[in-house]
């Protein structure tokens, strides 16, 4: 599909918000997944890395660690994705910390495949404690990725990044960003989801806060929240229903992982309950 300019997208998106609708995007580990999702009249489609792991029965997480190239995994993923969504906007997760990437050409030809808008995904912001410090120290930071943000606000790409605390959402406010999607951590639930998270009033708390300090820089901005506890309708209706400033959600086990999950067994054991004659 052809790109979206990025002006018609946020015009699109603060009518719907204006209207009292909330904003949905989803991750596409698969065409089919990404094929589904516009039927259901989904916002934003996000491709990143974590889904193709996903989707083949592994953790999430997985798109963390070097099982792969991720900046090279999404544009493989975009041949099968892209083709298939007819006017959904669709997103690339971009691995801003990857050395080997010249950004401001990467980020050329993933507007020239057709995404619409970046994620910064992979993220070292999921990371913590000694380890987040090490990569911090040499050179291998979330500085990268809010210029990697910046420099997609420069090309007109939309931008959508994660952010992990107020600080972070400040800097991606200032970097240019769209949309801010505070992440609660890895989704929970499920065959293959996190069994340890924040509540859902512990994460509520972060999203306004994040929120709040983003906001400070520029007013416009949109807040859709991400992540851990926020795994189902319930739970995000629990976020907007209590928060002050979320617009929406985002996400990835929770559209595509967990409904496969739960409608392949549900099928098979109605296919198993049939008697032979």
């Amino acid at each position: 599909m052809p790109r979206i300019d990025r002006s018609k997208i946020l015009e699109r998106l603060n009518r719907q918000i204006a209207d009292g609708v909330p904003i949905v995007g989803g991750g596409a580990g698969t065409g089919i997944s990404a094929k589904s999702e516009e039927a259901g009249g989904i916002d934003l489609i996000i491709v990143y890395n974590s889904g193709r792991y996903r989707m083949a029965g592994r953790a999430s997480s997985a798109g963390l660690l070097a099982y792969g190239n991720a900046n090279e995994i999404v544009k493989e993923m975009a041949l099968e994705v892209l083709p298939v969504c007819k006017t959904t906007p669709v997103i690339a997760g971009v691995n801003g910390t990857d050395p080997f990437v010249i950004m401001p050409k990467f980020l050329r030809e993933l507007k020239e495949l057709g995404f619409s808008g970046v994620q910064n995904f992979p993220t070292v912001g999921i990371i913590d404690g000694t380890f987040r410090v090490s990569l911090e120290e040499t050179g291998i930071n979330y500085a990268s990725e809010v210029d990697m943000v910046r420099q997609a606000r420069e090309i007109d790409l939309l931008t959508t990044p994660y952010v992990f605390d107020p600080d972070q959402a400040t800097d991606m406010a200032k970097a240019g960003a769209d949309i801010i999607v505070p992440h609660m951590g890895v989704t929970t639930g499920g065959t293959i989801g996190a069994t340890t998270s924040k509540s859902l009033e512990d994460s509520v708390r972060l999203i306004d806060e994040c929120a709040e300090a983003a906001r400070k820089v520029r007013k416009e901005i949109i807040i859709i929240a991400h992540g851990g506890p926020i795994a189902t309708p319930d739970d995000v209706s629990f976020v907007l229903e209590h928060s002050e400033h979320c617009n929406g959600f985002y996400g990835a086990s929770s559209v595509e992982r967990l409904p496969v999950e739960t409608a392949i067994k549900s099928n098979i054991e109605a296919f198993k309950a049939l008697k032979l004659k």
